[in-house]
């Protein structure tokens, strides 16, 4: 089972490239769904209104099941491709990447796009800072208040995050997780007289 998946750190903006009079403006996004994709492309059409091209490539999901390529009016497959193309090659997932065009008067060709917006893309994710990030989740713990002691020193040994705590005779605890722990935490906590737990799915 898969615990982690490789994406970009922040927001990369603004990465030109001039090819024979064209301007090529690249942008990366971390995206984690399909609210946060549409307001990041929204906010460049605002930003960029006058440009020829706003082209782009996304991949949303633990193994990029989600994804899309845009050619905004370039040749068919002559821009969205070439960018999905480099999400590809560095294995990224939920991230987004925009090369914005401004033309300038010269013809690339369909070739000459291919290499560009491959090139821009590639310049783009150069300066993105590429993260690992585990997956998480969350779990439900039910024990009596005299266990508390035992159950926050096994929460702190998998590095657990507490997001709820409440404390009464019989105590209950939301706490989140890596993922890649939930065998070992379950294991522990099985063992333990009258404590109940549940997962979360998140």
């Amino acid at each position: 089972m898969q615990h982690s998946y490789t994406t970009i750190k922040s927001a990369v903006r603004e990465i030109l490239l001039k090819e024979k009079g064209s301007k090529f403006i690249g942008f990366a996004f971390p995206v984690n769904n399909e609210k946060e994709l549409k307001t990041a492309l929204d906010n460049l059409r605002e930003e960029h209104p006058k440009a020829t091209h706003h082209c782009y490539a996304f991949r949303m999901g633990l193994n990029g099941e989600n994804y899309r390529a845009n050619d905004d009016g370039e040749p068919s497959g002559s821009a969205g491709l070439p960018i999905y193309n480099q999400l590809l090659a560095h294995n990224l997932t939920n991230i987004l990447v925009v090369i914005i065009r401004y033309y300038g008067g010269t013809k690339l060709g369909v070739s000459g796009l291919v290499k560009t917006y491959k090139e821009s893309a590639k310049l783009t994710l150069e300066h993105a800072e590429i993260i690992t990030k585990e997956l998480e989740t969350e779990l439900e713990i039910e024990f009596k208040f005299s266990q508390q002691n035992i159950i926050f020193s096994l929460l702190n040994k998998f590095d657990a995050k507490v997001l709820n705590f409440d404390a009464q005779e019989n105590c209950k605890i939301i706490a989140q997780l890596k993922l890649s722990e939930k065998e070992k935490i379950s294991e522990q906590l099985s063992e333990m007289y009258e404590v109940k737990f549940d997962f979360i799915e998140i």
